[in-house]
């Protein structure tokens, strides 16, 4: 009898009459236990996916919803869950693309839904926040809040063995903190005007900002103001929280890095602000801040200085928010394409051409790629099978 182990462990499986192990067997298993569980990947906005992506994604499936998607997808427990303007939540197979229910929350819904601990979180246009279960759709609880919700959800866990916190801006200029499983409104802070994007918390604070230009800086365990900045125009995208610095764009077509213990900003980029609004929430890397602009260009920037590493232009707007993924950043255009740019050079690895206007940012885990476009259809992308 020749050596088994001369020809590895395949053969050996196969004398014993084993099967191979079910990651050889299932190519959808990297799919089924992705997490991208929020706008951005974290809950300190960082939009940085901690997975591998292949070097040549291929397009897995598309599902159409019944209006445009401006949301960004969330993924948790094998499915991908996603928000429409035809006034629907829907919950698919992530390696499938198949419907597994679909949730009417009676009005257009821009705001990308948030999962945690099994249970889905987001509001509508007519300002209703809904949390619903994440496996049937079921309403959990609701509450009424003063105008609509454009933003993500967002969550904080305050005290050992207390309730989560939920988080959401509202366009009647306030955000509003809920219990997670209560649905109990345990407090309100109020802002001099609204607030479109979602709250970055690190555990102990909320930062956002909103029409009135200011970063607030928020206590989430009882809603008092800790501090907040001008940052000279107002703030149509979301904050990153890293390391006690925020960074945020403004409609001005500016950046700002502001830290968080003394409010005073650290720079701005560029030195004097263009024409072009950032409504693109940045992605915060190691070294480098991505964020896209109206200019139509994707704009790096040294983490340290503020100062213009590259910038990559495409033939529309970029309101994508952009993922750092690896050495790679991933995100969307207004000219219908969704983007692989090289992060160390800004050197175009690959892009496909969706045809509908890309606002929201891709979901980037378990090796897939998923996004949203105003043509109405969410696309996966992910190795081929």
């Amino acid at each position: 009898m020749r050596n088994p182990c001369r020809y590895g462990f395949p053969l050996l499986l196969a004398l014993l009459g084993c099967s191979q192990p079910d990651q050889e067997q299932d190519p959808n298993r990297n799919l089924k236990s992705a997490t991208w569980p929020i706008f951005r990947g974290d809950s300190a906005l960082t939009g940085i996916a901690e997975d591998r992506v292949p070097e040549n994604p291929t397009l897995l499936w598309t599902f159409e919803t019944g209006g445009e998607i401006v949301s960004t997808p969330v993924i948790g427990s094998g499915r991908v869950y996603v928000s429409s303007t035809d006034g629907k939540v829907y919950a698919l197979d992530v390696a499938e693309g198949s419907q597994v229910w679909d949730f009417d929350a009676g009005d257009a819904v821009e705001a990308s839904p948030m999962l945690l601990d099994s249970v889905l979180y987001v509001g509508s246009l007519e300002g209703v926040f809904f949390a619903l279960s994440a496996e049937t759709g079921q309403v959990l609880w609701k509450a009424e809040l003063g105008s609509g919700v454009y933003g993500s959800a967002n969550w904080a866990e305050v005290g050992e063995g207390a309730e989560k916190s939920i988080l959401t801006g509202c366009y009647d200029n306030r955000l509003y903190c809920f219990g997670a499983v209560s649905g109990e409104l345990k407090w309100t802070y109020e802002t001099e005007n609204y607030i479109n994007g979602a709250p970055a918390t690190d555990g102990r604070q909320a930062v956002f900002g909103g029409c009135d230009a200011i970063l607030h800086i928020v206590d989430v365990a009882d809603g008092s103001k800790i501090g907040g900045g001008d940052v000279g125009s107002y703030i149509p995208g979301s904050a990153a929280v890293v390391d006690g610095h925020a960074y945020v764009g403004h409609y001005n077509g500016g950046m700002v890095c502001i830290n968080l213990a003394d409010q005073k900003i650290v720079w701005n980029y560029p030195e004097a602000d263009q024409e072009d609004a950032f409504f693109s929430s940045p992605a915060v890397g190691d070294d480098r801040v991505v964020v896209g602009s109206r200019d139509e260009q994707l704009h790096c920037i040294d983490r340290q200085t503020g100062q213009k590493v590259w910038t990559f232009r495409t033939r529309d707007k970029v309101d994508s928010s952009p993922v750092i993924a690896g050495e790679s950043v991933f995100f969307g255009s207004d000219d219908g394409r969704l983007y692989r740019i090289d992060l160390a050079s800004g050197r175009l690895l690959w892009s496909y051409e969706i045809g509908g206007a890309i606002t929201g940012s891709p979901a980037v885990a378990g090796g897939g790629i998923f996004v949203g476009a105003e043509d109405g259809s969410i696309y996966a992308f992910g190795e081929a099978r």
